[in-house]
């Protein structure tokens, strides 16, 4: 069985991500997208929260005949992989500046696993600016994000943040 995992915050999950998982389907048997739990990255959503929403988009567990399967994780990502097996990483590159900084973890990924590849897959034109934190600062301050994120996760983020204001 060839086993990627498809690691990263996904506070939120974007429309770049879920082309990401598209265009990478049909070159493994099963991804597991794996949730990090990273809070200096201030998240807006829970890992268990970002998990639910990530298993409410994804079309049935399977694409192109690619099982998909959701996960959550603390740490570094190589011994994740190695504990699950996973044959490679999947990461997506939006611009050069993402290059620079993905093979460094690339090559320290190969340190720590020298089985497990990274696989870099660029973004699709449309979604080449499109990062979790960006789509966060858009819309906390009034901007839309229609087609860069999925209505379903444009709703949570609604409400979290209606939550936050009312606190505040």
């Amino acid at each position: 069985m060839r086993r990627a995992i498809f690691p990263g915050t996904f506070d939120p999950l974007t429309n770049g991500h879920l082309d990401i998982i598209r265009r990478s389907s049909p070159l493994f048997d099963e991804i597991v997208i794996a949730v990090l739990n990273n809070p200096e990255k201030r998240p807006l959503f829970s890992v268990i929260e970002r998990c639910e929403m990530i298993r409410d988009i994804l079309p049935g567990n399977e694409a192109d005949g690619c099982t998909l399967l959701v996960d959550s994780f603390s740490g570094l990502t190589a011994d994740f992989a190695r504990e699950r097996n996973a044959a490679a990483i999947i990461r997506g590159i939006r611009a050069i500046g993402d290059y620079e900084y993905e093979l460094r973890m690339a090559l320290m990924n190969r340190r720590l696993q020298p089985s497990i590849e990274t696989v870099f897959l660029t973004a699709a034109e449309e979604y080449s600016f499109v990062s979790s934190t960006l789509m966060k600062q858009v819309f906390e301050l009034g901007g839309r994000v229609d087609g860069l994120v999925p209505e379903p996760i444009i709703a949570r983020m609604r409400e979290r943040l209606n939550a936050i204001e009312v606190i505040h």
